[in-house]
């Protein structure tokens, strides 16, 4: 009995705090016409993107606000003609550079590199820079309200999540994790006002940064060797001085991360050890997590099949309030609240494998990205 009410109060106090996150402190840059008056450059990294880059790419030239945007691509070794599908789609248009990458040296990841390619060989003139990822697409004002909300928020970096694009029962168990991890366990409050650079997060998709304030960090170069470049990256800001900031940013964009189950699999993979550090963390954090959301459903199973009501009830409850947090997290960041939100204690168990096969893939050797080593 006691047990079961510690492990209720301990979901109730989570989803208590993803409320408090949701409604309380979590930005929302509006998404209605706004314009600013700075020199914005909007930096697209693009590897084997043919497929996919066209909409991201139409997206931009069909931003507004911006009098002075210009948007800097780098084609960083694509090898299925993604550099010619961006000259067609941008035509000449003369607010499109479109570079050529060259390829990491000793000790640089692919994104990073391909980032501080694009922040160090652009224009000096823009104030602001925003990277942006090719499966990213932003509505007309998202640049705008997104420099907009870095300047309200007094920050050095604005991280913006997208709303993320579920077509695919793999996607609705995976995807909207991120977020839900976020709400529930950072505090958003503690993080934008500590200069502890522990106290971190960031998701690359969409970021937003001072431009002075990214080179005093150091920039990509502050985190060439790091699979999870966008973390690192609000850390080293947070280390020089600068402050973050995160935001929903489900009305500005949306972001299709993975096409198939294979990519989504290989994708998380390849950064979840990363995430935990050493693999004694990621154990506690996992066993942690299946204790607090997977179990109430098992336990209120067998406590009715063992003639427990109350102990049936009490899992039942704390099942229930995981499925709230759930849900409160997909309605704040714009994704599918129900009947997701139930299998809740299943995405938890196939977080928990991704990150173990993400552990034994390292210890192989074995973890890839886009025909690159990523550890």
């Amino acid at each position: 009995m006691i047990p079961a009410l510690v492990l209720v109060a301990a979901v109730a106090a989570l989803t208590a705090h993803t409320l408090v996150n949701a409604t309380a402190w979590l930005r929302r840059p509006g998404a209605g016409p706004v314009e600013v008056t700075e020199s914005v450059a909007v930096l697209l990294p693009l590897r084997d993107e043919a497929d996919r880059v066209t909409p991201c790419l139409r997206a931009l030239l069909a931003q507004r606000g911006v009098p002075e945007l210009r948007i800097v691509v780098l084609d960083d070794g694509s090898t299925d003609g993604t550099a010619e599908v961006v000259r067609a789609v941008a035509g000449a248009d003369p607010k499109v550079t479109v570079l050529t990458g060259v390829a990491p040296p000793p000790g640089w990841l692919g994104k990073p590199h391909a980032c501080w390619q694009l922040a160090t060989r652009t224009d000096p003139a823009p104030t602001v820079l925003a990277f942006v990822d090719a499966d990213v697409v932003l509505t007309p004002y998202a640049v705008a309200a997104a420099v907009t909300e870095l300047r309200a928020a007094g920050a050095t970096l604005l991280s913006p999540y997208p709303r993320i694009v579920v077509r695919t029962v793999a996607d609705r168990l995976v995807q909207p994790l991120l977020q839900w991890l976020w709400l529930t366990f950072l505090p958003l409050r503690a993080m934008e006002r500590s200069p502890r650079p522990s106290l971190a997060a960031a998701g690359g998709q969409f970021l937003v940064v001072d431009r002075a304030g990214y080179l005093r960090a150091g920039g990509h170069a502050a985190v060439a060797d790091r699979v999870l470049e966008d973390i690192e990256l609000a850390r080293a800001v947070k280390r020089s001085g600068g402050r973050i900031a995160l935001a929903d940013g489900a009305r500005l964009a949306t972001c299709r991360m993975y096409d198939s189950w294979p990519q989504l699999r290989d994708g998380y993979s390849k950064s979840l050890w990363a995430s935990f550090g050493h693999p004694a963390a990621a154990a506690v954090v996992v066993a942690l997590l299946l204790l607090l959301y997977t179990a109430p459903p098992l336990v209120a199973v067998g406590a009715l099949v063992a003639g427990a009501p109350v102990t049936a009830g009490l899992a039942l409850a704390g099942y229930l309030l995981g499925v709230a947090g759930r849900a409160v997290s997909a309605r704040a960041t714009g994704g599918r609240a129900w009947p997701d939100a139930l299998a809740h204690p299943v995405s938890v168990v196939v977080l928990g494998w991704l990150t173990l096969r993400s552990y034994h893939l390292r210890k192989r050797r074995r973890l890839t990205w886009r025909g690159r080593p990523v550890s």
